[in-house]
This record gives structure tokens, C-alpha cells and sequence, in this order.
């Protein structure tokens, strides 16, 4: 991810203390060959891990995985690509241009200028537990304090009753708790009104980087918890709610029923 410069903030929608307890966000990295090297940012789930969060979410963590040339886990042309790739997606499903993304996990909101180029109109709303990341970039890029874990504090139903076109979760919820993943799948899920993107990754997927505090679930397991919450697989880390997923065809979906 790259280094966009930032705007003064606005004052952040949830008070710093409430989320002080929150899952470190941290670096790993999934192989799929020599030659592709796709990294993701992700959150560690231990409450050992409290008294390191203010280092994690600090300015210095910002630079080492989002700037730094040797520890950056996207380029800037791989998220280029994975943004035009998600709203493309969400465009095939939704039938039209994308109006508004919701981007749960946002960091320093590295999506939204990309989208803005985009679609230049689109409304963008990111949710970003780092009192540093709100601070520096919330005004600017639309970013506001909170959590998946709680994304229901925020009320977001009251601006968009519908639902956002593109909802997107990355590398966030391989940290989820397993208590409360359940319950942020489902409130992802409601706030879905078009596809959402939500990476996640296997016990069988070749994972490298900093994963001491990873401890990844067989597949099964996940699509347990995803039928549970409405979401629909579509491949590549794509899901639509059940609703919508039901004017997909078998094959769009995968379903092999």
C-alpha cells in the first residue's frame, strides 16, 4: 500500500478509550509462487498483544508496512489492480456504477483515492480502528474510529439504510476473535448492498511473514461461518448477500446444487 499525503482530521466518531483493547493489525504474506507475492495487513487476536497496539497502529508501523520499499505488504500498482478489479466486480453484479463503498479495516484509507479516480462521484466511508490513521487522514479521506467487531456503535444504517454497493474487509478478519466472528460477518453482511470483498485465508494456504499469533481455520470452517451470516461465495474473495445472490447464476456463485 502506498503513501498518499494526508489532511487534517476530523474529530474521530468514537472515543480513542473504546478502542484501546482492540486486535493488533499485523503483517503476513501469502505464497502462491515464486513469482507473485500477494501481502495482506492483518490483525492479531491475543489480548497479550494490548500493550503493543499504540506501537502497531503509530505512525512508524504505518511507514514500515504501507511505505517502506523492504517490508511494504502491496505495491502501489497491486492495489491499483485489486481496486479496479473489486469495483469491476461489484459493477457486473450491481448492473451499474458503484455509488458508495464502505471499507471496514480501511488503515489510512489507501482505497479511496483510487476510487475516487474511479469513480470520482462515489461516496467513500472508512472504518479504521488507529487513532493515528482517523487523526492524520479522517477529514481527508473519510475515515472514521471504530472496528468490525463493532461496526453496529457507528449506525451507519441511519445514512445508508440500504446498504453500501461494495463493502470491503482486508486482511482484518483472519484476527477476528472466533468469540465475535461470527457476529462481524453478519454485520458486514447487513451492511452489503451490492458484493463485498472480505479477504481471508486457510490453514492449507501457504502463509509467510509475521503470523506467530495466526492461527488459520480449515476452509470448511469459514464457509460454515459465511453461510451462517447470508454471504454467498463468488470466488476470489468476493461474497453478495443471499438475496442478491439468488438472481446470480449456479456457476457465478458455485454452486453445485
Amino acid at each position: 500500500m502506498s503513501g498518499w499525503s494526508g489532511g487534517e482530521a476530523s474529530a474521530p466518531a468514537c472515543r480513542e478509550s473504546s478502542f484501546q483493547s482492540r486486535p493488533e493489525r499485523r503483517a503476513i504474506s501469502l505464497r502462491h509462487g515464486e513469482s507473485h507475492n500477494a501481502r495482506i495487513c492483518a490483525r492479531a487476536e491475543s489480548a497479550t498483544m494490548v500493550t503493543r497496539v499504540h506501537m502497531a497502529y503509530d505512525k512508524a508501523y504505518f511507514d514500515k508496512w504501507y511505505r517502506s520499499r523492504q517490508h511494504r505488504v502491496r505495491t502501489p500498482a497491486q492495489i491499483r489492480r485489486i481496486v479496479a478489479f473489486v469495483v469491476g466486480a461489484a459493477e457486473y453484479v450491481l448492473d451499474r456504477p458503484v455509488r458508495t463503498v464502505l471499507d471496514v479495516g480501511a488503515g489510512e484509507g489507501h482505497w479511496q483515492p483510487i476510487l475516487k479516480v474511479l469513480r470520482p462521484a462515489l461516496t467513500y466511508v472508512g472504518v479504521e480502528p488507529s487513532t493515528y490513521a482517523v487523526t492524520r487522514f479522517g477529514k481527508r479521506r473519510g475515515l472514521m474510529l471504530g472496528s468490525v467487531e463493532r461496526l453496529h456503535e457507528l449506525q451507519l444504517h441511519e445514512t445508508h439504510p440500504e446498504g453500501f454497493d461494495l463493502v470491503v474487509c482486508c486482511g482484518v478478519l483472519n484476527y477476528v476473535p472466533t468469540r465475535v466472528l461470527a457476529s462481524a460477518l453478519e454485520q458486514l453482511q447487513v451492511h452489503t448492498g451490492g458484493l463485498a470483498w472480505l479477504e481471508l485465508f486457510t490453514k492449507y494456504d501457504e502463509i509467510e511473514g509475521d503470523i506467530a499469533m495466526l492461527k488459520p481455520r480449515p476452509p470448511e470452517w469459514y464457509r460454515q461461518r459465511f453461510s451462517q451470516a447470508g454471504l454467498i461465495p463468488c470466488g476470489l474473495h468476493l461474497y453478495a448477500p443471499r438475496d442478491l445472490a439468488a438472481g446470480l447464476t449456479a456457476l457465478e456463485t458455485g454452486r453445485i446444487d
